[in-house]
């Protein structure tokens, strides 16, 4: 894994004992170790500690999680899945690698090849789309 300088400084902290509720946004570098109920979105890698607690949707480059996460993830290079984790919802990604222990609920989807994985992440996400507009 290559290094760049928003892999090393972290340019958005969410503390532990910290709740936040909306959306949050950032550029580089993201850990979470604080409960949020929104979604998470930057275009850096992003932490999610064993202490945090998510309830939405995290988009990134790449995603570490130990921590719970009751919504999908979207990392465009690689989702590492801790032991202490849990994710409850589908992941998109071109690499994922999962430790024992893990609770993983959902859909995955990993392909390496770049051309095919925005393909199947496009359709994913629109039969995702469509999926939520059907009235049960």
């Amino acid at each position: 894994m290559n290094l760049h300088a928003d892999d090393i400084s972290i340019n958005t902290f969410i503390g532990p004992g910290s709740v936040i509720s909306g959306d949050i946004r950032g550029n580089g570098f993201m850990r979470v170790d604080g409960d949020i109920d929104g979604n998470l979105e930057t275009n850096g890698s992003i932490i999610i500690s064993e202490k945090a607690r998510i309830r939405g949707n995290v988009t990134s480059k790449t995603a570490i999680i130990g921590g719970i996460v009751v919504g999908d993830v979207c990392a465009s290079e690689s989702v590492r899945l801790l032991t202490s984790s849990a994710v409850i919802g589908d992941i998109v990604t071109r690499r994922i690698q999962i430790e024992d222990k893990v609770i993983f609920q959902g859909h995955c989807i990993a392909v390496d090849d770049e051309p095919s994985f925005n393909e199947k992440t496009e359709r994913f996400l629109d039969e995702k789309a469509v999926r939520s507009k059907v009235i049960h």
